[in-house]
């Protein structure tokens, strides 16, 4: 059964990501320039501006929100306060998708507003603000997620219609050994945000698919839940067990989108999450 946590006309809805330490989902309308909050024992929102759009928003260990922004990665202390952590402008390009390692660094992707191929990146930014390039030749920077015990990372980049998986180096964290674990089918619609469940399986959203998908560490399709709006963005476990699977979705490029299309959506008792570790900067 699928429900509406949010009912909200976003244009690119994407990024949910539960907070375990205020009990809140977080995520951004990325063209919007827009970070939400919910509470779903509440039913509390909050909606904060950014001045550049946002791909993303982490809670931080010590409160506030790590943001992947078009000119780079900033950080907003508990009380609101902005600065830049890394600021690397580069013109047509803007931040996307990230998500926080086990060990609290960033990950974050950019991509270029007219999707040229090979115009994103994949980087590891520390909590000090160092910046290790991981992945060039990237169009579209989305998914990111590590496999509970840490040994795997999954990644998409939406065009190549894969979902990729790297083996993790004990040493120095850096994912070698990269090879598909999954490839969808023309018509399926395109890849695009993930998470990870505390069996191992990654969920993926299919923007244009009207979906989210369930696959097995082996690359095994298990379960498959339709939407009623066609561009899903990204799916996260939330709530008080982690049971419940949020889901953001899109209005941007539809001529006549769904009623629901922007709203933040959510499947109750759809699974088992992983907490999901907060950035250490």
């Amino acid at each position: 059964m699928i429900d509406v946590a949010v009912r909200e006309c976003a244009a690119l809805g994407e990024g949910p990501t539960w907070d375990t330490a205020t009990g809140r989902l977080v995520w951004v309308d990325i063209l919007g320039s827009r970070v939400h909050t919910y509470d779903p024992a509440s039913g509390r929102r909050t909606v904060m501006a950014t001045e550049q759009h946002v791909g993303a928003a982490k809670p931080r260990v010590n409160g506030g929100l790590v943001v992947n922004l078009r000119d780079g990665v900033g950080l907003y202390d508990a009380r609101g306060a902005f600065s830049w952590l890394h600021r690397d402008p580069v013109p047509g390009r803007r931040g996307n998708d990230a998500a926080v390692a086990p060990d609290g660094a960033l990950w974050a992707g950019t991509m270029r507003y007219d999707e040229a191929p090979g115009g994103g990146t994949l980087s590891r930014i520390g909590s000090d603000g160092t910046v290790r390039a991981v992945l060039g030749d990237v169009t579209v920077s989305n998914g990111t997620g590590w496999s509970p015990d840490g040994r795997r990372m999954y990644y998409i980049d939406s065009p190549t219609r894969r979902v990729d998986v790297f083996d993790v180096e004990p040493e120095t964290r850096h994912p070698v050994n990269r090879r598909p674990l999954a490839v969808i089918e023309d018509g399926a619609g395109f890849p695009d945000g993930l998470a990870v469940d505390a069996d191992g399986c990654v969920w993926v959203a299919l923007w244009d698919g009207g979906a989210v998908r369930r696959y097995t560490p082996s690359g095994v399709l298990d379960r498959v839940l339709e939407l009623p709006v066609r561009r899903p963005t990204a799916c996260a476990f939330g709530g008080p067990g982690l049971t419940d699977l949020y889901v953001t979705t899109a209005r941007t490029g539809l001529d006549r989108p769904h009623p629901l299309s922007g709203s933040l959506l959510v499947v109750p008792d759809a699974g088992q999450g992983l907490p999901q570790p907060a950035f250490a900067g």
